[in-house]
């Protein structure tokens, strides 16, 4: 297992089952850019961990299952299952909040990150946020 790799299932451990955001905040370079389908594109570490802060604390026992991991270079690859129950404030684009819906979901998504010297500088999301948005009741029911 290279470096890449390394990082990224530790970024995985720190995000999942019980948050450690001082983990996560290491293993990210201060520059970091991570893009992801709700936040859009985030620079620098302290605003990527406040990112997963918020999404933590609105679902803070997720689980990760894996399906595929790859490691090309520099760079991980991994493909999975996020799921747990909404258990805490949604955070909206507007900084508002939404109450917690108590809804399981579970949601197949792609990260990618870029790892140099230890630490993550390029980091990618992607998931379905209508799915998510869907499993947590937030849609008409016509979008659902």
């Amino acid at each position: 297992m290279g470096e890449a790799r390394d990082v990224m299932d530790r970024l995985t451990e720190a995000l999942t089952s019980t948050p450690d955001l001082k983990a996560v905040a290491e293993l990210y370079a201060p520059d970091a850019v991570a893009v992801t389908p709700d936040g859009g594109e985030i620079h620098g570490r302290d605003n990527i961990v406040e990112y997963w802060r918020q999404m933590t604390g609105a679902m803070p026992e997720a689980t990760y299952e894996p399906v595929h991991s790859y490691e090309i270079g520099d760079t991980a690859v991994d493909e999975g299952y996020f799921s747990g129950r909404n258990t805490g404030p949604i955070p909206l684009p507007s900084g508002d909040h939404l109450p917690a819906t108590q809804k399981e979901v579970r949601v197949r998504g792609v990260d990618v990150a870029t790892v140099r010297d230890g630490h993550i500088v390029d980091y990618r999301l992607y998931f379905d946020q209508m799915e998510f948005l869907g499993q947590l009741g937030l849609l008409p029911d016509e979008l659902a």
